[in-house]
């Protein structure tokens, strides 16, 4: 496994590099301390297996290059690695195509685990850093949930609902998996692809599906799992996986 690390600090950069390659002896991690380091690296050479991205850069700012790679780049998975532990920056982070946030405060075994989740195919996001617990199966009516961005028809993002904290369910509600919303295999597919950041258009073009054909299986599987955003779909996939091997490697052959 290729592993691309971008951080503008040495120290942490050369841990993160120790930590990484402590996954195993086929991993293979290359540290660089700038955003044009970063491009140059995937211009030489685009078949890496992931990226880590840090979001403060002394070149350039971590959100644009998060999209700029993902744009570019749409088979390579980023994850950001963050000082941050703002709600607002996860949210963001995962709107532009994020398969996984992570907190440098995190411990060795976390970050392990949140690399591991990503290279199954699902995606992590720590469920404590948002103060969010999803209940699939509640319906919201079309209104974001607050604490969500709101996102466009193509994933993009319309604007901010207010950051506040949403109902936890009881103690005795439990989480369910993604199983029990009772997907069709051709809607498993297209949240697969919804997953990875793609837009209506290139799921389109990928299932060899018409645009609105997509359109129609992004509802649904939206209305299946109790939200109105895909933000909100990858959080509440992201809760449900953890743990449990990944979407991904679950998901129903076509």
């Amino acid at each position: 496994m290729k592993v691309l690390l971008v951080d503008d600090h040495p120290l942490i950069l050369s841990a993160l590099q120790a930590v990484i390659q402590g996954i195993g002896s086929d991993v293979t991690v290359t540290g660089v301390d700038s955003a044009a380091a970063a491009r140059a690296a995937l211009a030489e050479d685009p078949e890496w297996d992931l990226v880590l991205l840090d979001l403060a850069l002394g070149d350039a700012d971590g959100f644009d290059v998060l999209a700029e790679f993902r744009a570019a780049y749409p088979a390579v998975p980023v994850v950001v690695v963050s000082a941050s532990d703002r709600a607002s920056d996860v949210i963001r982070a995962i709107d532009l195509g994020a398969m996984g946030f992570v907190p440098k405060r995190s411990s060795n075994a976390e970050l392990h685990e949140a690399l591991g989740m990503v290279m199954s195919g699902s995606m992590y996001v720590p469920p404590s850093m948002l103060g969010l617990e999803f209940s699939p199966g509640a319906r919201s009516g079309g209104d974001t949930v607050p604490g969500v961005m709101r996102t466009g028809p193509e994933g993009a993002p319309s604007g901010h609902a207010p950051l506040g904290a949403a109902a936890r369910p009881e103690p005795h509600q439990k989480l369910p998996s993604i199983e029990d919303v009772g997907l069709t295999p051709r809607q498993a597919e297209v949240l697969g692809l919804l997953l990875q950041g793609l837009p209506n258009k290139l799921i389109a073009r990928q299932l060899n599906l018409s645009v609105e054909t997509v359109k129609d299986h992004v509802a649904a599987v939206l209305r299946a799992l109790g939200v109105s955003s895909r933000t909100q779909a990858v959080l509440a996939v992201s809760q449900m996986t953890q743990g449990q091997g990944g979407f991904f490697a679950r998901r129903p052959p076509r």
